[in-house]
């Protein structure tokens, strides 16, 4: 049963993009980088103004922001965005959370961005991976959705392969090895208040059945410079394409420092 739960946290599911997410990846310029064991495909839609890094949540994909992708264009900011570890175009083999954290933290270095937008999973993997490039400044930041911890990834696949919680434990220690740290730890709201982020607005679903919004509630609750905006009517995934949202998370990148 722990290496069936195992290869559900470690082997995501590619999901078919829409027709339109399609025609807006077809737009950008692209490249390819080895990480680790894997090719990560890489997104550009070049732009005069300042440079955003968007990151996708946990068997999602850059396609998932066709949408926003526009609305920053047409805002004329520079706009990047990648597939992680067996995600999307990427290639595929065993991942881990810890993967996708640790791209994520390389990406913004790299791209040398202070402007970042987040889906879901996403959100950990940007936030635990910008604790750990230390002080790294960033300006703005959009989380659309965000979990709070790496436990509750676990927990929806032990309760989606019907494990028992002394199976799950030991499913934990071996997360744990991994990572060379507790679970515990690793969670959003513990980590934010160490980040050096100027300004962050959160965008969650009151009636999100995928990621509760205590938990958002309990991420802005840490994080002194979070403003936590509660929505209704998107759900988790309607609320990458649902203009008003867009437009919010557009105006707030754009606002003076």
């Amino acid at each position: 049963m722990v290496k069936m739960a195992y290869r559900l946290l470690t082997s995501p599911q590619v999901h078919k993009l829409r027709p339109h997410e399609e025609e807006v990846l077809a737009t950008a310029s692209k490249r390819r980088i080895a990480y680790q064991d894997f090719d990560i495909q890489l997104y550009e839609w070049p732009g005069e103004g300042e440079k955003v890094l968007l990151v996708h949540g946990w068997e999602g994909q850059a396609g998932n922001f066709a949408e926003i992708i526009e609305a920053l264009q047409a805002s004329n900011f520079h706009v990047l965005a990648f597939d992680a570890p067996s995600h999307g175009m990427s290639s595929k083999g065993a991942t881990s959370l810890f993967e996708f954290r640790e791209l994520t933290g390389h990406l913004i270095s790299d791209f040398q961005t202070s402007y970042l937008v987040s889906h879901s999973f996403g959100g950990v993997a940007t936030t635990s991976g910008l604790y750990e490039l230390g002080d790294y400044p960033i300006e703005a930041y959009v989380l659309l959705t965000t979990p709070d911890t790496f436990q509750e990834r676990i927990d929806s696949v032990s309760m989606q392969a019907g494990i028992a919680d002394n199976v799950k434990q030991r499913l934990i220690r071996i997360m744990e090895a991994e990572a060379g740290q507790p679970i515990e730890e690793l969670g959003v709201s513990k980590l934010v208040p160490f980040l050096k982020v100027k300004r962050v607005l959160i965008l969650h679903d009151l009636n999100d059945r995928v990621i509760p919004i205590s938990q958002a509630q309990q991420v802005a609750g840490n994080w002194p410079v979070a403003r936590l905006e509660v929505i209704e009517g998107t759900g988790h995934f309607r609320i990458l394409r649902t203009p008003e949202v867009i437009q919010r998370a557009v105006d707030f990148l754009k606002a003076e420092p």
